[in-house]
């Protein structure tokens, strides 16, 4: 049988005006937004709005203004359920919410803790991330663990884009090394740390308190994790692997294979941009896909 999956994007998918037309086209919209500002202690919405480049990649605007997006965008315009759920890093959060797992209110507040703990790790152990262009994954792997620095892989986007995360010193060795092997490209990312390896461990006691306050519930359908790579319902097994997501790997190809091996056909994602949406027909070029933004 045919299913439907909605999938919700992460960091790096904002923009300028982002969420503008649904809030000044729905009332149930823009009391969603009124109610992030309060929860937030500050109007993101402005800043989503007006706001410059500048100011939406401040990590405290950056997470909650794509969770909030993506999340209106999916309350307000999807026509139905959805069968599967996944986000991409930060939009695991928002699928959570799609899926009832989360309220909105508590979505929101994790992913705000969340934005903190990874900015207080950033400070305490700098890194970056670097873009590997056509290498197969085992390649980008085994470079990576012959380095005697902090490298690993972080992102798995689709095959052929793999997305490598570590000391600063190591993603230098590594994108030469990369580049050496054949790599049609080895890119350095303007990211302000090292997301998604062993360097975020100083924000996971802070994302703990913080999940530990929330509530889970049973939700509605499968969310295919990112650290898993498979459909997940039972709300301490969706705890543990949003914690271990800190410092392990977005497996994003391989949860999109495993939605496709499950019955997804059809991709819907929800926030701002395009990025999944391409990603998901780099993956599988039989499933169709759209987008609600």
């Amino acid at each position: 049988m045919s299913k439907h999956a909605f999938v919700f994007p992460g960091q790096g998918a904002q923009f300028s005006g982002m969420g503008k037309q649904l809030y000044e086209t729905s009332e149930a919209a823009k009391a969603l937004f009124e109610q992030a500002n309060d929860i937030l202690g500050f109007r993101i919405s402005d800043i989503m709005f007006a706001g410059t480049d500048e100011e939406l990649r401040q990590t405290k605007v950056t997470q909650p203004a794509v969770f909030l997006h993506a999340y209106v965008a999916f309350k307000m315009q999807a026509t139905e359920q959805p069968a599967m759920v996944a986000g991409h890093s930060l939009g695991e959060f928002t699928a959570l919410v799609a899926n009832g797992c989360l309220s909105f209110e508590d979505g929101l507040r994790l992913v705000k803790a969340r934005a903190f703990a990874m900015q207080h790790a950033c400070e305490a152990e700098p890194g970056t991330m670097a873009a590997i262009l056509g290498l197969e994954d085992s390649k980008v792997e085994e470079i990576c663990a012959g380095i005697d620095e902090v490298v690993v892989a972080a992102n798995y986007n689709c095959p052929g884009q793999l997305v490598i995360s570590g000391s600063t010193k190591g993603i230098e060795i590594a994108c030469e090394q990369m580049k050496a092997a054949g790599a049609k490209r080895a890119l350095p990312l303007p990211v302000g740390g090292a997301f998604h390896s062993p360097l975020m461990r100083h924000a996971e006691a802070e994302l703990i308190a913080a999940i530990e306050a929330a509530q889970f519930n049973e939700p509605s359908c499968p969310v295919y994790q990112n650290v898993v790579a498979k459909a997940v319902t039972n709300p301490a097994e969706i705890k543990a692997n949003l914690i271990a997501q800190l410092t392990g790997p977005v497996k994003w190809t391989q949860c999109v294979q495993a939605m496709v091996a499950d019955g997804a056909s059809q991709f819907t994602e929800c926030g701002p941009g395009k990025v999944l949406q391409g990603l998901v027909q780099k993956i599988n070029k039989e499933v169709a896909v759209s987008g609600l933004s």
